[in-house]
């Protein structure tokens, strides 16, 4: 530089200053740039390359198994295969002058794989999405076609394409318990019933699975499954008895038919702990094509339905009455030869009389007596009674929908007319799970249970998570007055009680019978045309094991009293289940359980026990009242009742009055019982009752 001219040596100078300004310029730019990079906008970045790096999996939990209190499966998962596209893989490679072309041709070769609509297929691979269902739970045939496009022998593989495993609801019994139980949809959440109710129990919780991936998207390692319990949802063992729940949906079923009913519901409960035994609505459906079901079919009628209870509620009017000491329990109480005028309306009974016990208002199920009662008891204390024993609330069954009932329709205190018709079960309504649980307070000692149907909660491991206990809601009566209404409801079915056809041989029934007119919604009056014909009852009366609520809907045929149609359900239903829970009626040889373990190891459980109970019933000596002697010799003037067993209505009363007797027909269908038993030596013009039953 020295040796440089001045002029030039300075123009130098200021030439390198210039460049190393722009270098500091340059560099300050850089550094800043790698300021914001690294610090300001670090985490974002990251984010970006742990995404490009790493592959996500959201795994779905197995769903939990739904069972029965001995363990048999309700509901389960299966896995079955779907078909899912990775539209960017398939696509790979590709020009973009070609791409229309090709998206037509692969839509149409995955469509014919599938048998589905080819536009459907190419407007999925149109997306150009890394997933997308094609389509799910598809036949094994599907899957082999689909292995076949995926060929790298052929010129044109199709790529892209995974059978991925999805979980499928199965419902192994059926229609068995459906409107209980209810269905899973397609994306895997509780629709209805038990499936909806414990959804969150047998989901479980998703977890998550992170993996590197190549260029094409790949999964090529994981990192595991971050907590295993997830894989799995919780199991639910409920209290239903699937052997019971078999036997009550087949003699409703036949019930249904024979009556040419519009609806039905049956609940079988423990009076000691409030367990739910069976719960069945008909008409049900089958929970695996539940798409193809009618909703009407998949409500379940014992928690949803109200209806008007007619002379059930007469237990419990007349139970708070004797628990408020306002009536005498021998007390005879004027029924004014079967009318009775309160206000502007009267009163009637299907069996007029004068002078009537209470034990005899319960048996022949007197309007006017109960009404009596009433009037001495008060309509705050009735309304306090029946809200005591449940009614006008809910019973706190985990179901959804549950119904409340309703006492005060008006919202106010009832006048004269309407105490009156709610002591006999008009303007007020109930439903049949609440009917269920407040006459197994009558049954227990007057306590008031909760009703338990999930028995016990599991993890997948079988650790027993939740275990539900009996719980008392409250005492409804005291101990001493539900003992003396059970002995009363006794006398409902013996004798000339309404409800003789629940009478089941060899024990003791306690129950009542309703007949309940229906309000025809076009005039707001009650028809003379459709009723509700109901049974309630317990038995053993004395050391009561079952509580059996029966309601059919608008039954047809003939008969529509609770007393003929369905009292002989109870009765049916009653027989099978005792004798299955190991229940023996006295003077008869005990069935061994072993026999129908044996059985029940062949085919499916629930038929092979119902033939094997019904075959140890045909099999046992009967109980009967009369005294038999088919070969004392008869005199002048006297006849013996024939053996007219399985005979058709016709038949038997043609045959019966052929033998000189007078015969009075119970119930349809074909003979199962004669009053007094076949052999009996009676005069000439006697009277016999002929009951008869429809065919299982």
């Amino acid at each position: 530089m020295k040796n440089l001219d001045p002029k030039r040596a300075r123009w130098i100078r200021i030439r390198m200053g210039i460049l190393c300004g722009m270098m500091g310029l340059g560099l300050g730019v850089i550094v800043s740039g790698a300021h914001r990079i690294q610090v300001e906008d670090g985490e974002d970045w990251y984010d970006l390359a742990e995404r490009q790096r790493q592959r996500r999996l959201h795994v779905t939990p197995k769903r939990g198994t739904i069972y029965d209190r001995n363990g048999a499966s309700l509901a389960e998962s299966v896995e079955v295969p779907s078909i899912s596209l990775d539209a960017v893989e398939l696509l790979r490679g590709i020009e973009e002058r070609y791409l229309p072309m090709r998206i037509q041709q692969y839509g149409e070769r995955i469509a014919q794989a599938l048998n589905m609509p080819a536009e459907d297929v190419v407007e999925k691979i149109s997306r150009r999405r890394r997933f997308v269902w094609l389509k799910r739970r598809v036949s094994e045939a599907e899957v082999a076609a689909v292995r076949a496009l995926g060929d790298k022998k052929q010129r044109y593989p199709v790529r892209g394409l995974q059978i991925e495993g999805e979980g499928h609801r199965f419902y192994p019994n059926r229609e068995l318990g459906g409107p209980l139980i209810g269905f899973v949809s397609p994306d895997g959440e509780g629709r209805e019933g038990l499936e909806l109710a414990l959804d969150h129990e047998l989901r479980g919780k998703s977890s998550e699975v992170r993996g590197l991936r190549d260029r094409s998207g790949r999964l090529i390692f994981s990192e595991g499954i971050e907590d295993e319990a997830a894989l799995a949802g919780h199991n639910v063992y409920l209290t239903i008895d699937k052997g019971i729940q078999f036997t009550v949906e087949r003699e409703l079923d036949s019930a249904m038919k024979t009556y040419e009913a519009t609806g039905g519901a049956v609940v079988v409960a423990d009076p000691s702990n409030g367990e739910i035994l069976a719960m069945a609505s008909a008409p049900g459906y089958n929970p695996n094509d539940y798409s193809v079901s009618d909703p009407d079919a998949r409500r379940n009628r014992c928690i949803v339905d109200r209806f008007e209870p007619g002379s059930t509620i007469k237990v419990f009017s007349i139970g708070t009455a004797l628990a408020a000491r306002s009536v005498n329990p021998t007390a005879s109480i004027y029924c004014e030869e079967g009318n009775m005028a309160i206000d502007n309306v009267v009163i009637h009974d299907t069996h007029p009389a004068k002078w009537l016990t209470v034990t005899q208002i319960l048996s022949l199920s007197s309007n006017i007596g109960t009404a009596k009662i009433a009037f001495g008891l008060g309509e705050q204390r009735l309304y306090e009674g029946f809200r005591r024993f449940g009614f006008g609330d809910t019973t706190g069954i985990p179901l959804p929908g549950e119904s409340m009932g309703v006492l005060r329709p008006r919202g106010r205190p009832w006048v004269s007319v309407e105490t009156a018709a709610a002591s006999f079960g008009q303007g007020i309504s109930v439903t049949t799970l609440q009917l269920t649980m407040a006459m197994a307070a009558i049954a227990n000692g007057g306590k008031l249970l909760e009703p338990v149907l999930v028995k016990r909660v599991t993890d997948g491991g079988g650790t027993v998570l939740t275990e539900t206990q009996p719980r008392v809601r409250r005492e409804a009566i005291q101990a001493a007055t539900a003992k003396l209404m059970s002995e009363m409801l006794v006398a409902v079915t013996e004798g000339d009680g309404t409800g003789v056809e629940a009478a089941i041989p060899g024990f003791r029934v306690a129950g009542k019978t309703g007949t309940a007119q229906k309000i025809d919604p076009a005039t707001g009056r009650y028809t003379d045309t459709h009723y509700v014909a109901s049974f309630v009852g317990f038995v053993p009366a004395d050391k009561p094991r079952l509580v059996i609520s029966v309601v059919l809907d608008e039954p047809l045929g003939g008969t529509y009293g609770g007393g003929s149609v369905a009292a002989p359900v109870f009765r049916r239903i009653g027989e099978m289940a005792l004798r299955y829970l190991g229940v023996t009626p006295r003077g008869s040889v005990p069935m061994k359980l072993s026999e129908v373990s044996d059985r029940a190891k062949v085919g499916d459980p629930a038929t092979s026990t119902y033939q094997v109970l019904t075959e140890a019933r045909s099999a046992a000596a009967p109980i009967t009242a009369g005294v038999v002697t088919p070969s004392a010799p008869m005199k002048s003037g006297e006849t013996r009742v024939p053996d007219l067993t399985g005979q058709p209505v016709r038949e038997a009363i043609r045959a019966a009055t052929a033998a000189g007797l007078a015969p009075a027909a119970f119930g349809t269908g074909r003979l199962a019982r004669v009053e007094p038993p076949a052999g009996t030596v009676l005069p000439k013009g006697a009277a016999v009752k002929l009951f008869f039953e429809p065919s299982s």
